[in-house]
C-alpha cells in the first residue's frame, strides 16, 4: 500500500475542464493619473513657469515700447499664426544648432 496523502486528484479520461477567465496581460486601456510624489515641487514649478512667462512677456511690451518711441513712423507688432506641428518635425527657417 502506498504511503502517504495523495497530491493530486485523479481524474476521469474525456472529462471536460472547466475553462477559467484569464487576466488580459499587458497595460489597460486608457489614461493614466499618477500623483506627484512631491507636491511642493510641482507647485514651485507652476510658480517659476508663471513668473517666467510675466518676465518675458513684460520684456517684449518693453522692447515695443521703446522700438516705437524711437522709430519716426508707428510701429505696428504682427504675430504670427501659431502652427502646431509634430514636437520633431523641423519648421523651415529655423535651425537645430
Amino acid at each position: 500500500m502506498a504511503q502517504g496523502a495523495q497530491k493530486f486528484k485523479a481524474q476521469r479520461p474525456g472529462a471536460s475542464k472547466k475553462h477559467q477567465h484569464h487576466k488580459n496581460k499587458g497595460p489597460k486601456k486608457g489614461g493614466r493619473i499618477i500623483a506627484p510624489k512631491k507636491a511642493q515641487v510641482v507647485e514651485q514649478q507652476k510658480l517659476k513657469k508663471g513668473l517666467e512667462i510675466a518676465i518675458r512677456n513684460k520684456i517684449e511690451q518693453e522692447v515695443t515700447q521703446r522700438a516705437s518711441t524711437s522709430l519716426h513712423k508707428p510701429l505696428s507688432v504682427v504675430k504670427g499664426a501659431e502652427v502646431k506641428d509634430k514636437p520633431g518635425a523641423v519648421r523651415p527657417g529655423t535651425s537645430s544648432k
